[in-house]
């Protein structure tokens, strides 16, 4: 399947689209309001492309400006639909420490460059050209059994709430599926000359907290070693350098012993050694030399807790009464339960914790048949790598669909050079995001064939 396709020219088709959508500032800032995010943008070009194969999407909005567009090919209707999702909102970048403009989408040194790049507007592109070309009835299709949907949504870097949730709540019909596959996962990863492909099965919550701390009000020119905002530089320390306690759960654990296997001896047997809560600490500090790595798996191995946004005074010469610290905690499957102890361990009883938003983890079964075929698309497409079910730490759009009983993977396949030191992990939310042509070009195949054999 797929001999009559000519790749070159789809692909070329889809290197166009994304390098367009790069070019849109999508930015979302978090205001929710209409004057933020301008996903329209990228809704107008996706709708107009879809319309140039025969598709006619569907746009909604919660608030002006702020749009989503679904798009469907109908099936049989024998099962129930797939879902392929991407947001087209993208978090700020500073020029200044980029090499190439960010929403330029230039084409340089083999990748296209621009925030999006990697998170995750080449999914967008990917997705919008796979159901172009099952619409257009290349390569002979098999009749679909299912309906193939495509949703492109807004928001998702600031909650998903006029985007797929708003979609979830107020148009389910729209978006309901039997399964979903979107971000993150189907990249390659390179570990001791191996080459691994993690597919999201699960994700860890959200509990975002604002703790606040308390102090005698007083003049700047007599420092006080009890006051309000000591107290809170003291707790903000803790949180930097206590890890909060290990939880192996069984994707993670069904994650490391599957880099264990496929390793060296040596740096196998060390890995394995993450799954044990009582000697996880140890390797993560004294064997683990990538900080990047430590601070990778020391994320899936516990509920995590960022101190990102410090209030204190408005005047200089003020020692304020109140300082407070809003933290972005991660809470892991089974045991978000368990975070507002462990973080109130960690500040001291002097904290006074809100909670100012939660959303629960996501958890999805990996003995399933999609699970099973994107595995196997991935080990046809590429004999030497392996396809792993993985968690990540962060936040998707998995939390909306799988309200809907939706069956939720990430799988937005692009494949990096080994040679080169460009990876996923930098790219996303980093300076210089960019994707590797090459390596779009490649998941573009791989995404038809997964979504086209299914």
């Amino acid at each position: 399947m797929g001999a009559a396709i000519d790749w070159k020219a789809e692909g070329d088709r889809c290197c166009a689209l994304l390098q367009d959508l790069l070019r849109l500032e999508t930015v979302n800032r978090g205001t929710g309001g209409e004057d933020d995010g301008h996903e329209h943008l990228a809704i107008d070009r996706l709708a107009t492309f879809l319309r140039s194969a025969g598709v006619e999407p569907r746009i909604f909005e919660k608030v002006k400006g702020r749009s989503n567009l679904v798009a469907r090919v109908r099936g049989t209707g024998e099962k129930p639909p797939l879902l392929l999702n991407a947001h087209v909102d993208v978090v700020e970048a500073d020029a200044a420490r980029w090499r190439r403009p960010p929403f330029s989408g230039d084409l340089h040194e083999g990748y296209l460059w621009g925030r999006g790049a990697i998170d995750m507007k080449n999914m967008a592109a990917m997705s919008a050209c796979v159901l172009a070309m099952v619409a257009e009835n290349k390569a002979d299709r098999p009749r679909l059994d299912r309906d193939l949907v495509f949703a492109a949504v807004a928001d998702e870097e600031s909650g998903s709430r006029l985007g797929s949730f708003f979609l979830v709540e107020e148009h389910p019909d729209e978006v309901r599926a039997e399964y979903m596959l979107g971000e993150v996962g189907g990249f390659s990863l390179h570990l001791f000359g191996r080459t691994f492909y993690p597919i999201q099965v699960a994700e860890k919550g959200s509990c975002w907290v604002r703790a606040t701390f308390e102090g005698e009000p007083g003049h700047g020119s007599m420092p006080d070693p009890e006051s309000a905002v000591v107290k809170l530089a003291s707790a903000v320390a803790r949180l930097g350098t206590r890890r909060l306690p290990l939880h192996p759960t069984p994707v993670v654990k069904a994650f490391i012993h599957g880099l264990a296997a496929r390793m060296p001896a040596a740096q196998g047997a060390v890995l394995k050694r993450l799954t044990t809560p009582q000697a996880a600490a140890l390797v993560l500090d004294h064997l683990v030399r990538d900080s990047a790595q430590r601070r990778s798996f020391g994320a899936m191995l516990a509920n995590t807790a960022s101190p990102n946004i410090l209030s204190g005074g408005r005047k200089i010469n003020v020692i304020p009464g109140r300082a407070s610290v809003d933290i972005d905690g991660r809470t892991l499957p089974g045991h978000d339960g368990a975070f507002l102890a462990e973080l109130g361990e960690v500040l001291g009883e002097e904290a006074k914790i809100d909670v100012l938003f939660t959303a629960p983890p996501v958890v999805t079964p990996h003995d399933t048949p999609l699970f099973a075929h994107l595995a196997r698309t991935i080990t046809r497409r590429d004999p030497t790598g392996h396809p792993l079910p993985y968690m990540i730490p962060g936040f998707t759009d998995a939390k909306a669909y799988t309200k809907l009983g939706t069956h939720c993977y990430g799988f937005s396949p692009v494949r990096f050079d080994p040679t080169h030191e460009v990876s996923f992990q930098r790219m996303y939310h980093g300076h210089d995001e960019r994707v590797p042509v090459d390596g779009l070009r490649w998941g573009l195949e791989v995404l038809h064939e997964a979504v086209t054999t299914f």
